[in-house]
């Protein structure tokens, strides 16, 4: 049954939220007046999730946290609401299982932060230098080869950091992701903080669920992988070595140059071998803390951490492997075989909802709610900003299907080659130097175009700066925006990566293939996806197939004659960038991120 938005809003709220939320009220009203200092009042919004757009004046993102990625369907109603009525009709999921908000007026800020409130939602700590949201697999609890379910593990660490007094003015953000299995489909491998579960042998023979925790990753402009804290971390140590690692951070992390103050620098300044003995020193004696969180938390007993499958890990072939097969010309059969993910060994059945570029509008929002009720689903947010559509028989497949066919989400291919990952770009972030979001939907047409829009095993992402928000060092084909000169003009660039991938507790960057001009990226991207498809031994994986073929380096000189830039008055369209009307500019505000 659906919900009724007016009456929730005059549900009365926890009193802390409720203060928290009049104090934050009455802070917009100063800064609105005047009497509050411009750099004071940004760090009090940003740790309360709301951040500054491209456009200036009032207009504001909305972070919303999902931990996880779970959303209810009270949730995705009350998302609706926002989208419609304090957005533009629209709401994006971001790779970090976020659901944003644009173009939300600052003086209406405060009536969104209680609707949230109000459904269990939150973005406290969603922006600035804080804890972020707490990632996690978004088939945990539904996947064949989990160690354990994260899910509940993920859940009591959001719980424990919200609002938590280490958790706010950090010397920069601090990211935690949770990984059921060595697969990494939670990311873990790359951000401050993973936790990756693993089992380790008992003297009696049996297996001891637990942890492989590691730490100091982060993508960026410099990326590095995330390194091992020890071999094994037991359950009952999980979140005395999280606080551990977050304490440590606050303690030593850079505070006067926020370039280098993530975690990952420590490992440049101090040596990861005194870093990783001062996190186990600092964990050592937490328990003197009136704080400490060891043993097992309540929410973990509650609701339980066994694996869904074997509890092997991955038992055959290498993460990112897909066969080989034709594919079929019925519509169902299509979106069946390229949509559907069953867990052989527990009988689950999950499908994939594809969201195009992240984007839910109120109406599917609206849709998605009532399909979550109807099929009893959990609905979790992906990575690749899709849904994870879990829970379902056999038998709910084809109803499934026809109801996300009507709202325009059963396209084929979500989490495949035509699923185009991209960061918000030049639409909205002031860092942002290239529309990653209109070479998305074009390198998307230029696969359908080409038929090569459900090739398995090959993904792209773009960000529209060095910054990494699209994740471009670790997808197959990555690109990173930046400005060109050419003929005397400024125009729209990328530069190409090849070969980044997750798996295993390990990650591969992309390496530099070539530049490009805007315009001839689809292009390349359809090249190389050809060539993979062709060349490609079964179950290839496309890192496999980069290695035997040479690497990056040769491919991207297989493509050098795309970076050619005709002159502006042969083909003015290389000097104007995706969705845009006028010449490129480079227009670069002043970053949020770095503030």
């Amino acid at each position: 049954m659906a919900i009724d938005v007016r009456e929730l809003q005059n549900q009365p709220l926890h009193p802390e939220i409720e203060a928290e939320l009049t104090r934050y009220e009455a802070t917009v009203a100063e800064y609105i007046d005047g009497t509050l200092d411009e750099d004071v009042f940004r760090v009090y919004r940003l740790n309360n999730g709301v951040y500054g757009q491209r456009q200036g004046g009032h207009n504001q993102m909305v972070r919303v946290k999902i931990p996880y990625g779970k959303v209810t369907a009270d949730q995705l109603e009350v998302l609706a609401h926002i989208s419609e009525n304090f957005s533009r009709g629209w709401g994006h999921l971001t790779t970090r299982q976020n659901v944003q908000f644009h173009f939300v007026q600052l003086e209406q800020s405060t009536e969104v932060l209680r609707l949230l409130a109000a459904c269990g939602l939150t973005s406290r700590e969603a922006c600035g230098d804080t804890v972020r949201n707490v990632m996690g697999c978004h088939l945990a609890g539904a996947c064949p080869y989990e160690v354990v379910d994260i899910s509940s593990w993920a859940e009591a660490t959001a719980q424990y950091l919200l609002r938590h007094p280490y958790a706010q003015r950090l010397p920069r953000k601090f990211k935690i992701n949770f990984s059921g299995c060595a697969t990494d489909c939670g990311q873990a491998m790359f951000n401050d903080v993973g936790v990756i579960a693993v089992n380790r042998a008992r003297e009696d023979g049996t297996l001891e669920p637990g942890f492989k925790v590691v730490f100091a990753g982060g993508l960026g402009a410099t990326p590095h992988p995330a390194q091992a804290l020890e071999e094994f971390t037991s359950r009952d140590d999980l979140l005395p070595t999280i606080e551990a690692l977050l304490r440590t951070f606050d303690h030593y992390g850079n505070r006067d140059n926020k370039l280098r103050a993530r975690l990952k620098w420590l490992v440049d300044t101090m040596g990861i071998d005194e870093l990783r003995e001062r996190i186990l020193k600092e964990r050592k004696f937490l328990r003197g803390s009136v704080s400490w969180p060891g043993g097992i938390p309540g929410i973990v007993k509650e609701l339980g951490d066994a694996p869904a499958g074997t509890g092997t890990g991955p038992i055959s072939g290498a993460p990112g492997a897909v066969p080989v097969k034709l594919l079929k010309t019925d519509p169902f059969e299509r979106w069946e075989e390229a949509n559907v993910v069953r867990g052989v060994a527990n009988a689950t059945v999950s499908a994939y909802a594809s969201c195009e570029l992240g984007d839910i509008t109120t109406a599917q929002f609206l849709a998605l709610a009532a399909i979550q009720r109807d099929f009893n689903l959990d609905i979790r947010i992906t990575p690749r900003q899709n849904l994870a559509m879990r829970g379902l028989v056999e038998q709910d497949l084809r109803g499934l299907f026809d109801r996300l066919s009507e709202i325009g989400m059963a396209t084929p291919g979500a989490e495949l080659s035509r699923d185009v990952v991209a960061c918000p770009g030049a639409d909205t972030c002031n860092l942002a130097v290239t529309q990653s979001r209109g070479l998305a939907s074009a390198i998307g047409t230029a696969l359908e175009d080409a038929g090569l829009a459900e090739v398995g095993g090959v993904r792209v992402n773009i960000s529209g700066c060095t910054n990494s928000c699209g994740q471009h060092h670790i997808s197959d084909i990555g690109f990173f925006g930046f400005e060109r000169r050419a003929h005397g003009q400024a125009a729209p660039g990328y530069q190409m990566l090849l070969g980044g991938h997750l798996g295993n507790i390990e990650v591969e960057f992309g390496e530099k293939a070539t530049k490009l001009p805007a315009r001839n990226a689809p292009e390349a991207v359809v090249r190389v996806v050809r060539k993979f498809a062709e060349e490609r031994n079964a179950a290839e994986t496309f890192s496999g197939w980069l290695t035997r073929s040479g690497g990056a380096g040769k491919i991207g000189a297989q493509l050098k004659e795309l970076d050619v830039f005709p002159k502006p008055e042969d083909d003015p369209e290389f000097y104007v960038d995706f969705g845009e009307t006028g010449p490129y500019v480079k227009e670069v505000g002043e970053s949020e991120c770095a503030t």
